[in-house]
């Protein structure tokens, strides 16, 4: 009897750590069959950050052509399904504004986000450009304007300036270098 309760527990406890593990999510690469969950464009054909999100139950991420519209993503009353994970390009490791990367991936809780900078994003409205490393952003927001935040703190204002106003943008157009 007691061998039949030690493996139950043995078996009990492995299964808990199975689930730990399988939770874990993970970054994808971001490949040219990549479409835009909004646009349903290819999300490559974008220049600037990307963003992937992460649902409970389904395989393949959301794809996003601007990391802001997977911030307004997550502020949509509407979505119903459970996030398991946001991941957004790392632009402290792109090699430039047109060839974000697909594989420098970052979490996007840890990201520093520049905006209101004179930057728009890959489909010509404001982004919120995430830095792994601060005085990247820093930097940036020296040449480009702009000010830093951290993931949770980006106004919905800022991400659905049609619905909300405009108020705070700058429009210049300009490419970042």
């Amino acid at each position: 009897m007691k061998k039949v309760v030690f493996a139950l527990a043995v078996s009990l406890a492995l299964t808990g750590c199975k689930e730990d593990v399988a939770s874990v999510v993970v970054p994808v690469e971001m490949t040219d069959d990549a479409l835009g969950h909004y646009c349903q464009m290819f999300v490559a054909d974008h220049p600037g950050p990307k963003a992937q999100v992460h649902l409970k139950g389904r395989a393949e991420p959301l794809w996003f052509s601007q990391v802001s519209d997977a911030v307004a993503y997550m502020h949509d009353p509407e979505r119903e399904m459970e996030v398991t994970a946001v991941f957004v390009s790392d632009m402290s490791h792109a090699e430039s504004w047109s060839v974000p990367g697909i594989a420098n991936w970052q979490a996007a809780e840890t990201s520093f986000l520049v905006i209101e900078s004179d930057q728009l994003g890959g489909m010509g409205v404001p982004e919120a450009l995430p830095f792994s490393r601060r005085e990247d952003a820093t930097a940036f927001v020296a040449d480009r304007g702009g000010r830093i935040v951290q993931w949770g703190d980006v106004p919905e204002s800022y991400v659905r300036p049609a619905e909300i106003g405009m108020s705070g943008h700058a429009a210049h157009g300009e490419l970042m270098q």
